[in-house]
């Protein structure tokens, strides 16, 4: 119904664009709300209000105008003139039935849309560093980013997902150096493990599949290695210092072929890992992007080329910088160190133009909330390469903390253990592990009750919102044990016997779905969809706890059953999108 005032608006200033009465240069677009208090009507618009500054008119006279020149239409009971300017709607009671028959033609579809025009934007999210196992922090980025693009593409987007894999830089040359020494280990060695490197016990696994991929290839003394390090933390040294000179001496007894075997081993153990991890969760990319790619096709260089070109770069103390401050930045910043390496932001540069370049619409960055003082200095490169930086919008992630009950549940352990993303999907589910990430807006703190998540009670969400599927399958099954049949054509026909209270909540409900799901993708906010299905489960569980569906009157009997069965194909299609499971039984 929002749809179809919108457009009886937009018909009208059209009409009175063309007939002088409105200037031809006024936004042509209804601006529909539903009404919180019924007494105001079912819709409303503050139209009026917003052309009164380019037209110059008063908002009154500009609402008498549309008012007058709105088209009749059968469903519109009445419009009225209310306050300074707002126009409300009052529906006919009929129009509510209109959503089943839309419902039940649509199906799987209904809810989806052509709002996006086919407009490409670029998901990327999750992008954990390949250095271990995704943990629970991740799955919260991931479930969301997951989430949001498939509501855009529910809307008519041409949504691309992608992950960034971080396969270059110092961390990965750590975690290729832990693999190293622990595959030393395997041959008895006396290695003493340094304090920065991966202690996880992954680490060993991967060593012990390198000693049998290349025998004692890589095999040289610990001892030796380790006599001209610098001291580690413990002895009174530095940590940071003692890990880089340990890299470099991998390199330097290794040699380039046989480093790049030992740091690919660890790097693609881990990310076959991430990848069936994500998959098992129901997160698929259509692109995994090397960071290493940025600089052995030379994007990076291209990138500081262009930034150069523009007069953004200058030399101050051996260090080449990005006068980012010019573009609303707190400071400039380092895009090549005085050693002449190039800086993670110089590669983040690079990885933005060739998304620009790929023509997205729209890019979508998907980080952790510890990263929103890196949004200033992205969108200044952005923009010092010429493109608009609107086009990119990063939405933060808040980390999840987990609880069993009251109590607090470790993530982490000196030694290098934290409970894992699979850990938590083979505790709780993944449909539980789905839906409790995405109940809270994703900048906001989350507490994740692990009791609550299995707990198979109405105060579980995600069981509550599955149970109601289940129970309008279960009323179909009873029709057919009964021996009964349903009519649905009859049920179509005679909607109007519904007018019991929670009929007409549930009606009223299921006709908010589709503009709730442009909502949620435009605004990028997937617990709106949670609420909303939470919302219509609790409508639907008191329809059921307080009236009979398989009454004997085959009209009202028909009727009943066509509304549950539009409710359950919307709940269905809501959990679709939240990619958890509809079941059938529970």
């Amino acid at each position: 119904m929002k749809k179809r005032l919108e457009s009886l608006l937009i018909e009208t200033l059209s009409k009175l664009v063309a007939e002088a009465k409105l200037p031809s240069d006024i936004p042509m677009k209804g601006l529909i709300e539903r009404c919180r208090d019924p007494q105001h009507g079912d819709f409303a618009t503050n139209l009026a209000m917003t052309l009164a500054k380019p037209t110059g008119m008063n908002p009154k006279v500009i609402a008498e105008l549309i008012i007058e020149n709105l088209p009749k239409d059968p469903l519109v009971r009445d419009v009225h003139l209310a306050g300074p300017g707002f126009i409300n709607f009052f529906i006919d009671p009929k129009a509510q039935f209109s959503v089943i028959p839309d419902i039940l033609k649509a199906g799987d579809r209904f809810g989806h849309s052509q709002r996006g025009q086919g407009q490409r934007i670029q998901v990327e999210f999750v992008s954990a560093n390949p250095t271990g196992p995704l943990h629970v922090g991740h799955g919260r980025g991931a479930a969301y980013g997951a989430v949001v693009a498939n509501l855009l593409a529910a809307i008519g987007f041409e949504v691309e997902r992608e992950y960034y894999v971080n396969d270059a830089g110092r961390q990965m040359d750590i975690l290729a150096a832990s693999v190293w020494l622990r595959y030393l280990e395997t041959f008895g060695e006396p290695v003493v493990f340094p304090s920065n490197g991966y202690r996880g016990g992954y680490v060993k696994g991967i060593a012990e599949a390198l000693r049998k991929a290349v025998g004692d290839t890589l095999r040289h003394s610990a001892e030796a290695i380790s006599k001209d390090l610098p001291p580690d933390e413990p002895q009174g040294g530095d940590k940071e210092l003692h890990v880089d000179a340990l890299v470099l001496m991998a390199k330097s007894c290794l040699g380039e072929d046989h480093y790049r075997t030992l740091f690919d081993a660890g790097l693609n153990s881990i990310l076959e890992d991430i990848r069936e991890d994500l998959s098992a969760f129901g997160v698929h990319y259509d692109a995994w992007f090397s960071e290493r790619s940025l600089m052995e096709t030379g994007a990076v260089q291209r990138s500081l080329d262009r930034l150069q070109a523009a007069g953004f770069l200058y030399q101050e103390g051996g260090a080449t910088w990005f006068a980012s401050t010019r573009l609303g930045d707190e400071k400039d910043r380092v895009v090549v160190r005085e050693n002449g390496q190039m800086t993670y932001f110089a590669s983040d540069i690079a990885y933005h133009l060739l998304k620009l370049e790929k023509g997205f619409d729209q890019i979508i960055d998907v980080w952790g909330a510890d990263h929103h003082g890196y949004i200033p200095r992205v969108r200044a490169a952005i923009e010092a390469l010429g493109s608009d930086q609107k086009k990119l919008e990063v939405l933060l992630v808040q980390f999840a903390v987990l609880y069993r009950g009251e109590e607090k549940v470790q993530m982490s352990t000196r030694s290098g253990e934290f409970v894992t993303l699979r850990e938590l999907r083979e505790e709780v589910g993944k449909d539980a592990a789905r839906f409790f990430y995405v109940m809270r807006k994703s900048d906001q703190h989350m507490d994740f009750d692990l009791e609550l998540a299995t707990s198979k009670t109405n105060e579980n969400p995600v069981y509550y919102v599955q149970y109601a599927h289940a129970r309008v399958c279960s009323v179909f099954r009873q029709l057919d044990e009964k021996g009964l049949t349903f009519d649905g054509q009859q049920g179509l026909n005679e909607l109007s016997l519904l007018t019991e209270p929670h009929e007409s909540a549930l009606l009223v409900t299921l006709s908010r779905f589709q503009e709730l799901i442009e909502q949620s993708a435009l605004q990028h906010a997937p617990h709106h969809l949670v609420h909303y299905l939470k919302d219509l489960a609790s409508e639907l569980h008191a329809y059921y706890n307080a009236h009979q569906f398989l009454v004997p009157d085959d009209a009202l009997r028909n009727a009943r059953m066509t509304l549950i069965s539009a409710a359950r194909q919307v709940i269905a299609n809501g959990l679709r999108l939240l990619d958890v499971s509809a079941p059938e039984t529970m």
